[in-house]
């Protein structure tokens, strides 16, 4: 598998079930090794980089299925990721010295950033395993925002929400993609989302690209066609 995802575009990976669409996912922010190839990031190789240090270059996801702490607070599960982008010393921290209460304080208007951007103000101190689960898949996505990604992996966001959460959903993927500047990288069943927010959309089929272009280029495909439909 081959492709290009340009800064500052929206890019949607299509395709059915066991394409290798999540595996995608999974090999570029290394919770796969890579056994051939090179996958790079801004010119820079980053194929044999450790999961924490995609992070810190500026990549974040999200899952299918929410990874969120089911016990703590919206708000503390957008806390968690301040970590990634420390850039104090450990003895600084324990004495909790100004510069790391700087960063602190930056990190938290970060967060209120991102709350205010997806709507989640109501939610901020309710426990997530309380939450409806289109709530749950929003506060995913908030907490990889938190992480101050240049490059976002959206692993079927809409799955599970319904059509009003999904309309929501894409007006939020445009302002992430608009608004905050990142390049937003999203695998995606429901093809109304896709051709809403998409600048390229990628058709895969048995680990295989079979067709790159815009909405309206894949939807007319021939080849897109018959790998959904048939002969």
């Amino acid at each position: 598998v081959s492709f290009e995802v340009v800064a500052g575009e929206v890019y949607s990976i299509i395709g059915p079930n066991g394409a290798g669409k999540t595996t995608l996912f999974n090999l570029v922010s290394r919770l796969y090794d890579v056994d051939a190839g090179a996958i790079t990031f801004d010119g820079d190789a980053i194929t044999h980089l450790a999961p924490h240090q995609i992070a810190e270059l500026g990549i974040a996801r999200t899952f299918q299925n929410t990874e969120l702490f089911e016990r703590e607070t919206v708000l503390k599960n957008l806390l968690i990721g301040h970590h990634v982008h420390r850039k104090t010393a450990l003895w600084e921290e324990l004495l909790f010295l100004p510069k790391v209460r700087a960063q602190d304080l930056d990190f938290r208007r970060q967060v209120e950033d991102v709350i205010d951007l997806l709507d989640l103000q109501s939610y901020r101190e309710q426990i997530i395993g309380n939450l409806p689960y289109g709530v749950r898949k929003m506060v995913e996505i908030a907490r990889a925002l938190c992480l101050g990604p240049r490059l976002i992996l959206l692993d079927e966001p809409s799955s599970g929400l319904n059509p009003e959460e999904t309309e929501d959903l894409s007006f939020w993927i445009e302002d992430i993609n608009e608004e905050l500047g990142i390049t937003v990288v999203m695998v995606e069943h429901d093809m109304n989302l896709v051709n809403q927010v998409s600048d390229r959309v990628l058709a895969l089929t048995d680990g295989a690209v079979i067709a790159v272009g815009t909405p309206v280029e894949i939807q007319n495909h021939p080849d897109v066609l018959r790998a959904y439909l048939g002969d």
